[in-house]
């Protein structure tokens, strides 16, 4: 049963957070205890899913959430209002808004990456590397020039593996040919890049390991360094370049590797974003809930 009876006690939390977070000191001066705003508690919107994954914000800070078992896409919006946005979502796991507003879908159930646009037209965008079909596309981002990384490994049966391991991928931008640009992790899954496009954040959840990238013209990742010794399911960052790891609760890093916090979740959480009209309200989704706390610090 979805919980629909919070809708007005987030609305009214949310207001009551704004301040807080607006009065916040200046975003160079957030220390580990200022990145949470203050009398903020990590709040249930929303429940009775069978596995909640991928959240995704749209250009107005509305909150978009996959549930894997069931193959739905849910719509968390502003008002606090829950909606199913799309039945019959392929598996859908992690999702990405492009800059006009086409919905960036892995559907790890149909092995494929696909566009859907805001008429309902859906575009496939990969669906094989090297004649083969991918595994499961899991987690993705768009790069600022239009390109999409994403991540392809299987979790369940493994039938029906034609690929030759689990990698990333890169799709560049005008119709290029899809590339394969990381061989060498044991299971990738969170996949994500900093808004200038220099740097691909990328966590191994099979080894247990997240690493930073240096972003090369061509769209390669190279440079590999060991950010934080968590594998992440699915990853965020804040404006100040802060990432957020989700595994069994979410770690807070520094740019430079630091640990900075955890904030606890009552269920093993799955996947983070920032979303609201300021980006200040971290979503979580967990099991079979999601999740939202308000923070001092925007996504970027």
């Amino acid at each position: 049963m979805i919980n629909r009876s919070f809708s007005n006690a987030f609305a009214a939390w949310f207001i009551s957070l704004v301040f807080a977070a607006s009065a916040a000191v200046a975003a160079d001066a957030v220390t580990a205890e200022e990145l949470v705003a203050p009398g903020a508690k990590v709040q249930r919107l929303a429940d009775g899913f069978a596995f909640t994954e991928g959240p995704a914000r749209d250009a107005q800070g509305n909150i978009y959430f996959t549930d894997i078992p069931h193959g739905r896409i849910h719509k968390w919006s502003l008002d606090g209002k829950l909606s199913t946005f799309r039945e019959d979502s392929g598996g859908a796991n992690g999702l990405f808004f492009d800059r006009s507003g086409n919905l960036l879908v892995c559907e790890g159930g149909k092995r494929r990456v696909t566009s859907l646009a805001p008429d309902g037209t859906l575009t496939v965008l990969a669906d094989s590397h090297g004649g083969k079909k991918l595994n499961s596309p899991n987690d993705l981002w768009i790069d600022p020039r239009g390109g999409v990384y994403f991540s392809d490994p299987r979790y369940g049966s493994q039938e029906g593996l034609e690929q030759d391991g689990f990698h990333v991928y890169y799709l560049p931008p005008g119709g290029k040919p899809l590339r394969r640009v990381i061989d060498n992790l044991v299971k990738p899954n969170g996949v994500l890049g900093t808004a200038d496009g220099k740097l691909l954040y990328v966590a191994d959840a099979g080894d247990g390991k997240t690493y930073v990238y240096r972003i090369q013209d061509d769209g390669s990742p190279t440079d590999r360094k060991l950010i934080a010794p968590v594998g992440s399911d699915g990853l965020t960052l804040d404006e100040q370049g802060n990432l957020y790891l989700a595994r069994n609760v979410v770690h807070v890093y520094s740019p430079d590797g630091k640990k900075l916090a955890e904030i606890d979740v009552p269920e093993a959480p799955s996947n983070v974003c920032f979303g609201g009209p300021d980006r200040r309200t971290l979503f979580i989704t967990a099991r079979t809930g999601l999740y939202a706390t308000r923070m001092n610090v925007a996504g970027q």
